[in-house]
C-alpha cells in the first residue's frame, strides 16, 4: 500500500504504561504492516512497554527546554526544533499523529504538513471546562486544536469536542485499534497464582474512581477477591481507603503490569467504574479475551462497546454494588462479542482515508 519512502510519525510524550501509549505502539505496528516506515517521536525517555523492533524510536528531551518561559514561547521554539529534526532525520511524513497534551501543544506551532491530533480524552471533563473560570482555557484549547484536523477515539469524545468547539474544526471519530491476536498470545504468557477474582486495570487517578469501586465492593459479600492493576499518584490514598473499609484481606494491589493480559483472561470479570473515559481501551481488550465486563456508563467509550445490561450509573455506589454482586454470582451474563472493526489494520486504514479526504477537501476548496 505504501512505498518504502512513505513515512509515518507518531508523537507522544513518553511510552509509559497507559492507553494512549499502547495506542501508539499498536497502530504503529499496523502502519508497518501496511508498508510504511514508522517512527515514534517522544519527549521523555520513560518506557514501560516492550518495544516493537520494526518501529524506529526518537527522543527530543523536553527537559532541556524548561529554561524557556512556559506556554507559547517554549512550545513554538520547540516546534521549530522538532520540525527541523524530523525533516533531517526522518523526512517529510505522509501522516503525523500527535497524541496527548504536550505533543499537541508543540505541534500547534509546527509547519509540517499532514498533522492530525488524536483526541484521547473527553476534553470538557479532562480540563473541567464547565467551571466558571475556564473561558481562557477554552480559548487556548480552541487555538490549539483549530490548527490541524482531529480524530476522536470515540463518538462520545467527538460529540463533546463539537459541543466545545462547534463544527468549524475538521473532526471525525475512529476507535482505538485492538491487536486481538497479539493480546491473545500475550495472555498465554503465564497463569496467575490467583483464581476466581475480579480485575480492575487502570491508573490511580481521579477519573478511574477507585474510591467508588472499593465502597461498592465493600457492600458485596466479597466472595471474589478484587485485583487492582496499575500505578499512579492516588495509589497511597486508595491503599489507605482499603484499610479503612476493612478490605485488606480481599483487595490485592498488583502494581504496574507490563503484561496484564493473563490477569484479564483468567478473571471472572473485568470492572470499570470511571467517571470519564476516552475510549475505554481495557474494555475492548477484555472482550478480545472473552472476559465479561461491567462498566459505568460514563460520557464516552463504554456504551459504544458494551450492551446496556453491562452498564452502571456513575457515582452510584448502591447500583454498582448490585451489579458487582450479580456478576459475582453469574459473570457469563455479562459476556459481549468483540467487534472485528477494531482490528489494527482496519483502524490504520481509516486514518489514512481521513488524511486523504482532508487533503482532497483542501484541493477542491
Amino acid at each position: 500500500m505504501a512505498s518504502h519512502k512513505d513515512k509515518i510519525v507518531l508523537s507522544i510524550n513518553s511510552l509509559q504504561g497507559a492507553g494512549a501509549e499502547r495506542f501508539v505502539l499498536t497502530i504503529g505496528a499496523a502502519f508497518h504492516q501496511l508498508g510504511f516506515d514508522v517512527h515514534v517521536l517522544r519527549f521523555n525517555d520513560k518506557v514501560e512497554f516492550s518495544l516493537d523492533k520494526d518501529l524506529t524510536y526518537h527522543l527530543i528531551d523536553y527537559e532541556r527546554y524548561r529554561w524557556l518561559p512556559k506556554g507559547k514561547i517554549r512550545h513554538s521554539v520547540l516546534a521549530k526544533k522538532v520540525d527541523k529534526y524530523i525533516l533531517k532525520n526522518i523526512g517529510q511524513p505522509t501522516l503525523l499523529l500527535s497524541n496527548l497534551e504536550r505533543s499537541d501543544s508543540i505541534f500547534c506551532y509546527s509547519k509540517l504538513p499532514n498533522i492530525v491530533y488524536v483526541i484521547h480524552n473527553t476534553l470538557s471533563l479532562y480540563y473541567k471546562l464547565n467551571e466558571t473560570d475556564s473561558d481562557n482555557l477554552k480559548l487556548t484549547l480552541r487555538d490549539r486544536y483549530s490548527k490541524h484536523p482531529c480524530v476522536c477515539v470515540s463518538k462520545g469524545v467527538k460529540e463533546d469536542f463539537i459541543k466545545i468547539f462547534g463544527n468549524s474544526i475538521p473532526v471525525t471519530a475512529i476507535h482505538n485499534p485492538i491487536d486481538r491476536d497479539g493480546i491473545q498470545k500475550l495472555a498465554e504468557a503465564f497463569i496467575p497464582k490467583y483464581q476466581d477474582y475480579i480485575i480492575h486495570v487502570g491508573s490511580f487517578k481521579e477519573a478511574k474512581r477507585h474510591d467508588i469501586l472499593l465502597k461498592a465492593y465493600a457492600q458485596t459479600d466479597r466472595s471474589l477477591p478484587l485485583l487492582l492493576a496499575g500505578q499512579g499518584k492516588l495509589k497511597s490514598e486508595i491503599e489507605q481507603l482499603v484499610i479503612e473499609l476493612g478490605l485488606s484481606d480481599t483487595v490485592i494491589f498488583l502494581g504496574f503490569c507490563e503484561n496484564v493480559f493473563p490477569y484479564i483472561k483468567h478473571a471472572r470479570f473485568k470492572v470499570l467504574t470511571s467517571n470519564w473515559e476516552g475510549f475505554a481501551l481495557v474494555i475492548a481488550e477484555s472482550l478480545a479475551l472473552a472476559t465479561p465486563v461491567v462498566s459505568t456508563d460514563c460520557q464516552s467509550g463504554p456504551k459504544e462497546l458494551l450492551p446496556e445490561k453491562n452498564l452502571m450509573p456513575t457515582d452510584d455506589i448502591d447500583a454498582i454494588a448490585k451489579k458487582l454482586s450479580q456478576a459475582m454470582q453469574d459473570s457469563l451474563q455479562f459476556s459481549a462479542p468483540f467487534n472485528e472493526a477494531l482490528l489494527p489494520i482496519t483502524i490504520a486504514k481509516k486514518y489514512l482515508d481521513f488524511i486523504k479526504s482532508f487533503a482532497k477537501q483542501n484541493i477542491t476548496s
